[in-house]
C-alpha cells in the first residue's frame, strides 16, 4: 500500500501544480461572448491598443441606387504596447504590421455587438502570418475587444456626398493568440 501511495501522491501534486498553471493564463484571457471567444488550446502571445480610425465610403446601397449608405472600407491604426511604445501598424486586409516586420493578415469567425451603437463589433478573426519573424510569428487567431467608437456615420450618406469617406476616431485592444503546449508535467501521462 505504502508504495501506491508514493506513486499516486506525485501524480496529483503533478496534476494540481499543471492546472494551477492552466488557471493563471486563462486569468489573463478576457471576458468575452461565447461566440467570439478563442478556441481552446491556444493563449494570449501580445496584446495591443489601436488608436486610429476607421474609413467609410458613401456610395450607393445593393438595394437602389438611388439610396445611399456609408459602406467600411479599412481600417487605420497605429498598435501600441502596454507601456505606449509604437509596436506597429493596422491597415486593410485586415493586417497588422510590427514593427519588427512580422505581418498577419485576418479573416473573420465571429462578431458580438460593441459596448454601445457608436462603437465598432468585438470581433473573432483567425489569422494567417504573411511575413515571419517577431511579434506575429506563430499568431493563429486575433480577437478586437474593447471597442470605443469606430462606427459608421448614421447620417450625412446622400447622392451629393457620393464617393465622399468618413474617418471615424476608435480605439480597440487586440489580442494575438498562439498554439498553446501543455504543461510539461501533463506531455508524459
Amino acid at each position: 500500500m505504502k508504495s501506491v501511495t508514493g506513486i499516486i501522491c506525485p501524480l496529483f501534486v503533478a496534476m494540481a501544480c499543471s492546472q494551477s498553471a492552466l488557471a493563471r493564463s486563462d486569468e489573463s484571457s478576457p471576458s468575452v461572448p461565447s461566440a467570439i471567444a478563442v478556441p481552446a488550446g491556444h493563449k494570449i502571445e501580445v496584446m495591443l491598443r489601436a488608436s486610429g480610425v476607421q474609413i467609410y465610403r458613401c456610395q450607393p446601397t445593393a438595394q437602389a441606387a438611388t439610396d445611399y449608405g456609408w459602406a467600411f472600407v479599412a481600417p487605420e491604426a497605429t498598435l501600441f504596447n502596454r507601456d505606449g511604445t509604437v509596436a506597429g501598424h493596422h491597415y486593410a486586409g485586415p493586417t497588422w504590421e510590427a514593427n519588427d516586420g512580422s505581418k498577419a493578415v485576418g479573416t473573420l469567425v465571429a462578431k458580438a455587438a460593441g459596448p454601445d451603437a457608436a462603437s465598432i463589433p468585438s470581433l473573432l478573426l483567425s489569422a494567417a502570418v504573411v511575413r515571419h519573424g517577431g511579434t506575429f510569428e506563430k499568431v493563429a487567431f486575433v480577437q478586437r475587444l474593447h471597442t470605443n467608437g469606430g462606427a459608421a456615420p448614421a447620417t450625412g450618406c446622400t447622392s451629393e456626398a457620393a464617393n465622399s469617406e468618413a474617418r471615424v476616431p476608435y480605439t480597440a485592444d487586440y489580442y494575438f493568440y498562439t498554439l498553446d503546449r501543455l504543461p510539461s508535467a501533463l506531455e508524459s501521462y
